[in-house]
């Protein structure tokens, strides 16, 4: 059974296609892109996103599979949780929710994605605003071979973003990331919306027949 689509959201898609020009995406990693763009009218997105081998998949799997998802802020978690309210149900968290205070040296976000990494080490995280966040993940997963199911690094600004950024590049956890100072709540939930859009797809359609058009 297809997700609704709202009849502007489709017009949108459909100027998004005409004016996008030529790419290399597979249909998976476009129908990521475009839902970014269309969720920013930035067409840069189109260079600036980087998809980790095999991270697509590895986010649908844990979509279905119900893994809890863990977002940096409460704008991602609202930008994401009517979507997953209407298909597979998973657990959302924001972990700047989740701390009631910071600890010495640290920001409550900071704080929060540390208590949730512990709580839910294979959760799939979402980081669309906090870059020292994202920065304490992955100086964290350095020190253990748990590993989550998808990381998506979007957080926008000036200081520590970038270097956030290439933390996670250097890293092996399935990823998808934005480059540079450009991301955000909105791109970073766009992102985990259109993996849920795949999900319920391939939910719908059947695995092997899903399968052929991720690897075209």
């Amino acid at each position: 059974m297809s997700l609704p689509i709202h009849p502007i959201m489709e017009q949108s898609f459909a100027v998004i296609d005409r004016e996008i020009g030529s790419h290399n995406f597979n249909p998976a990693e476009y129908a990521i892109v475009r839902r970014v763009i269309h969720s920013t009218a930035d067409f840069e997105f189109k260079h600036l996103i980087r998809f980790s081998p095999g991270a697509i998949a590895a986010g649908i799997a844990a979509i279905r599979n119900r893994v809890p998802i863990v977002t940096d802020v409460g704008m991602v978690k609202q930008g994401i949780a009517g979507l997953v309210a209407q298909t597979f149900g998973n657990l959302v968290i924001s972990a700047v929710e989740k701390a009631e205070e910071a600890l010495p040296g640290k920001t409550r976000t900071e704080t929060g994605l540390l208590q949730c990494r512990q709580e839910f080490p294979e959760a799939i995280f979402v980081i669309g605003n906090a870059p020292t966040a994202l920065l304490a993940l992955c100086t964290e997963l350095r020190s253990t071979s748990i590993q989550p199911a998808l990381v998506i690094g979007a957080p926008v600004g000036f200081i520590s973003v970038v270097e956030s950024k290439a933390a996670l590049a250097s890293s092996p956890v399935p990823q998808i990331c934005i480059e540079g100072r450009k991301g955000g709540s909105t791109v970073a939930a766009a992102i985990l919306n259109a993996l849920i859009v795949l999900a319920w797809e391939q939910e719908s359609r059947g695995i092997e027949n899903f399968k052929l058009q991720i690897s075209d």
